[in-house]
């Protein structure tokens, strides 16, 4: 009897290896890059965040675990293509068709506004429409920008200062031809750091991380970033729309992910969705 008993044991444990993305331990492995609050931020030594929450739902619905990695925000898509390390990423990632080429994208889920941090006491001119003030690009000429490598606003910020019409860019950048300087860090908490300890003059991330840093430090302020237009009426805000991708092919994951969101996204009566409720959250602001 005891024989059979270790046969049985050992016959389950090599199905359990032999077919490692079954039911026998099986998890869903997520790459982020948790600098990026409210969406992915430490707490202690546990990654916490809008997109932990959405993936997490994805695994009860799937049946499956779910695992966050933290790493370098630029290599997330590389290692989503490859589907070796990881099935999917979630770190506030922006939809580019660059992006597209490399992986599947699930439906956007949360649309962000690029946004600059300052000193308080900048000499940086703003401009103000009704109750929002704002900076556009030209008021950012000639000075050192810091931004999150990889990430959308590191992507504007080297276009601004090195497009040319004759590139693959196939615009001219507002900053081109200027001393503008640019200085990428790892994350956007360095980046804003880097004010301080006058490495940069200002940051430009997106809106809700802008607005998690600016709650931590009373030197420093944000504001929307805009194009500027023919006329001021004109100016409008640089946007962009968030979502997680995964390895192309993966339908079952990418399916799951989708229904996830589609169901967050329903709006109350208040007019609130469930995704608009857990940033409110993890922005402390729920109260």
């Amino acid at each position: 009897m005891k024989k059979i008993v270790t046969l049985f044991v050992l016959v389950a444990m090599l199905v359990c290896s032999a077919f490692a993305l079954t039911s026998c331990g099986e998890k869903i492995i997520v790459q982020t890059n948790a600098y990026f609050a409210p969406f992915e931020y430490y707490e202690g030594t546990t990654i916490k965040g809008v997109d932990v929450e959405i993936m997490d739902l994805v695994g009860k619905k799937l049946g499956k675990g779910v695992e966050f990695v933290n790493i370098e925000f630029a290599a997330i898509i590389d290692n989503v293509k490859a589907g070796e390390v990881c099935d999917a990423g979630a770190a506030g990632i922006t939809i580019t068709d660059e992006r597209k080429d490399k992986v599947d994208f699930s439906i956007p889920y949360y649309t962000s506004v690029q946004y600059v941090i300052m000193s308080k006491d900048s000499t940086i001119a703003t401009k103000t429409a009704g109750d929002v003030e704002y900076v556009v690009w030209e008021a950012l000429a000639n000075l050192t920008l810091g931004t999150q490598l990889d990430t959308t606003g590191w992507i504007y910020t080297d276009g601004e200062i090195n497009a040319t019409e004759d590139n693959d860019y196939g615009y001219a950048g507002t900053l081109y031809g200027t001393q503008t300087k640019h200085k990428a860090y790892d994350n956007a908490q360095l980046a804003a750091d880097g004010i301080g300890a006058n490495q940069v003059d200002c940051v430009i991330i997106d809106e809700l991380p802008a607005q998690f840093i600016v709650s931590k430090n009373d030197d420093l302020k944000c504001v929307p970033l805009y194009y500027a237009g023919e006329t001021d009426a004109e100016d409008a805000p640089v946007e962009e729309q968030y979502a997680i991708c995964v390895t192309k092919g993966n339908t079952e994951l990418l399916t799951a992910i989708n229904e996830v969101l589609e169901e967050l996204l329903v709006e109350d009566a208040n007019g609130e969705s469930e995704i608009q409720k857990m940033v409110m959250k993890h922005m402390g602001l729920d109260d």
